[in-house]
């Protein structure tokens, strides 16, 4: 395995660990923000509040690692996606501002309204769109050079099935991931009127993203040929991954072993993530860029790798504790504990 390869996947592995945690997070504010608007605030508002006060410090932890390893280990990286990603990197970071900037207010400040609580929720989904789009560029068709600088073609962009498909399946799966996650928790907080109405959550948004996945291959089948090509020479991996969704839902659907059902979720976004990953394999940017014209320098590589590795290895048990010690700690579960005491 090539130091390109490994660096790479090492990337891949923190991106990943980003989109479940994100997704949790993202999908707890949309639906404490959607609780609020139908009425619901009673059922739901003391667990989403038990599971974000505790992790909304640390949701971007996995997305920092991911952007300065990924411009470490591939330089070109950053000339060729700059410019490009100005307009959509923009709107996730002022997003990502507002929501962070929620959570100080609310939890340091004593800050309450409707008003920014709807904002919080809102921009919960706005950021995965936004950042969804990536995807969508990295396929090829709307990037071109002109005058020796690539230019990104926003009419082709936004009127392309494939942009739309991606960033729907971005909104369906953090609301679906969201919804299993939050079900176990509220089963574990013994809140069986969260529980019910997150369970329905989980169930309606299971349909739509496991459909919404199916229609960007058939989307990339139009666009990008080659990518469809190789996806179909992995598809062992998106089988299994639709075999654990079945399971999943199943679980849920019989009201047992949340907790299970939420692994084998994982275990379901895993494959198909690691599917698609090995299928656009090896270009970061069609046709333009990939990991072997694009790598840093051998010593630099490896220093990399090694300090990417040590930061996985203390990321994961910490927040094992963290999920541990906080979340599922019986007393803070219960309502007996503030985690800010």
């Amino acid at each position: 395995m090539t130091l390109e390869v490994i660096g790479i996947s090492v990337l891949w592995v923190f991106l990943f660990g980003y989109i479940m945690v994100a997704s949790i997070d993202f999908g707890a504010g949309f639906f404490n923000a959607y609780s609020t608007l139908t009425g619901r605030a009673h059922v739901l508002a003391k667990v989403i509040q038990r599971y974000l006060s505790p992790v909304w410090e640390v949701t971007n932890v996995f997305l920092v690692f991911f952007f300065v390893g990924i411009v470490g280990f591939f330089p070109k990286v950053a000339s060729y996606y700059g410019t490009v990603l100005l307009v959509p990197a923009s709107l996730a970071l002022i997003l990502l501002a507002i929501r962070g900037s929620y959570y100080a207010f609310v939890t340091y400040g004593g800050l309450r309204g409707k008003r920014y609580t709807l904002l919080y929720g809102l921009s919960g989904l706005l950021i995965p769109a936004s950042l969804s789009i990536v995807l969508t560029i990295s396929e090829g068709g709307f990037v071109s050079r002109q005058n020796g600088a690539l230019v990104l073609d926003y009419a082709a962009l936004f009127t392309s099935p494939l942009t739309w498909s991606i960033v729907v399946l971005s909104l369906t799966a953090v609301l679906y991931i969201s919804a299993v996650f939050l079900t176990w928790y509220a089963r574990e907080a013994r809140d069986s009127r969260a529980e019910a109405l997150l369970r329905r959550y989980a169930l309606l948004w299971a349909g739509p993203a496991i459909l919404t996945a199916a229609g960007i291959m058939v989307e990339l089948r139009a666009h990008n040929p080659g990518h469809y090509a190789r996806m179909l020479e992995v598809w062992w991996l998106f089988a299994l991954s639709l075999l654990l969704f079945g399971r999943s839902v199943y679980l849920i659907w019989k009201k047992r072993q949340y907790g299970t059902a939420f692994l084998l979720l994982a275990g379901q976004f895993f494959l198909a993530f690691f599917g698609y990953g090995l299928s656009h394999y090896p270009y970061l940017l069609y046709p333009y860029l990939t990991i072997y014209d694009s790598f840093t320098s051998e010593t630099m590589g490896i220093a990399l790798i090694i300090a990417f590795i040590a930061g996985l290895c203390l990321l994961i048990p910490s927040l094992y504790l963290l999920f541990r010690l906080f979340l599922f700690d019986p007393d803070y579960l219960q309502g007996k504990r503030d985690n800010h005491a």
